[in-house]
């Protein structure tokens, strides 16, 4: 698929997560792992507008990108916000998950169900642009007969 280019503002979102479902389509992914892609891509996507974009008063584009394989489905996130490594983000440990919602610490819960949802995750800055990889396994190809 060609790369799409959405301003980094929430309304985009829509429009990332309609591109993230045709490749997602276009790769053979389930139901089940086409959503878990959908909602990790939706949660890093809404990352880079609210704390990247917004807070540091600038504006840029998301350019998200995909590759197929033979093996995986790659989906790319890159913006021009401040750099940020969702890895380098606090998990929520067990006892954090399993407290009531108003018990809870903001924040956190995003960066934990993107890495949940796929089977890899990585991230690296380049020429000054965040880039978010997100890496879905296909689905084993029908043997030969």
């Amino acid at each position: 698929m060609e790369p799409l280019t959405v301003p980094g503002m929430l309304p985009a979102l829509e429009e990332i997560g309609r591109y993230v479902m045709a490749a997602a389509a276009e790769a053979g992914l389930d139901k089940r792992a086409s959503y878990r892609l959908r909602l990790a891509v939706d949660e890093i996507a809404t990352n880079i507008v609210v704390y990247g974009y917004q807070p540091s008063g600038t504006e840029g584009d998301i350019i998200v990108s995909s590759t197929i394989d033979d093996h995986v489905l790659k989906i790319a996130l890159e913006d021009t916000g401040p750099e940020f490594d969702p890895r380098q983000h606090a998990m929520p440990d067990e006892d954090e998950l399993t407290r009531p919602l108003e018990d809870r610490q903001m924040g956190g819960l995003g960066v934990y169900l993107a890495f949940e949802g796929v089977d890899d995750f990585h991230y690296e800055r380049v020429d000054g642009r965040n880039r978010n990889i997100f890496v879905v396994n296909r689905p084993s190809a029908a043997p030969a007969t």
